[in-house]
């Protein structure tokens, strides 16, 4: 039976190089894939996903109120699918996670889902809470903090390099308004002197290996 897998990370971890590297290692095999993104990220135009590395692809844009169950089996209809691969997973809704749990159980099609856990306020999205709690296989993907350590969280930050904590939860931006952190980090810079904006990066603290 097909499976539904979640690939996690903060910002930075490759998340769509590696989403576009499985499309590529199916399509090398004769088979064909779909890719869906939210609509709602335009960074690199609609219908597309692109990777900070340079390699980009043709994807399906989907909104919140989607059928992405109906989307993938209207798919089928002109050409068997033998994966589907979901960029920016975390602005999936609940009831999107399980339609792509229906693809794998009622289509049989796996199911790869690439998205951020936590948004700039360390609170779960929507989509990836969902996957979660509904994937088969949850993997998470590696990072690094400018300490050295793992990276697990991000913070939005404005032109200045100043940390941000109020807001709305989704604010498209890539690395000019986002930065990954380690958890001491992201401690320090929301709930520590919160009378005053620090600076983000502490060019006099000692780097460490990744723990």
């Amino acid at each position: 039976m097909a499976k539904l897998y979640f690939y996690y990370s903060t910002m930075n971890a490759g998340k769509s190089t590696v989403l576009l590297q499985s499309s590529y290692n199916y399509r090398e095999r004769g088979m064909n894939t779909l890719i869906l993104s939210p609509e709602i990220d335009t960074r690199f135009g609609s219908g597309k996903v692109a990777s900070r590395i340079g390699i980009e692809s043709e994807s399906v844009s989907f909104n919140t109120s989607d059928n992405l169950l109906n989307l993938v089996r209207n798919e089928t209809r002109t050409n068997p699918l033998h994966c589907v691969l979901v960029d920016e997973a975390q602005f999936l809704t609940r009831t999107q996670v399980r339609q792509l749990s229906d693809v794998c159980d009622d289509l049989d099609i796996p199911v790869l889902a690439y998205g951020l856990r936590t948004d700039f306020q360390g609170n779960l999205f929507e989509g990836s809470e969902h996957l979660l709690a509904w994937a088969d296989t949850l993997t998470e993907l590696k990072t690094i903090c400018h300490c050295g350590r793992k990276a697990t969280m991000v913070l939005r930050v404005s032109e200045s390099g100043q940390v941000i904590r109020d807001g709305e939860q989704v604010q498209i931006g890539g690395n000019e308004r986002y930065q990954t952190v380690c958890r001491l980090h992201f401690k320090e810079a929301i709930y520590q002197r919160s009378e005053d904006e620090l600076p983000l990066l502490d060019s006099n603290e000692p780097r460490q290996s990744e723990r």
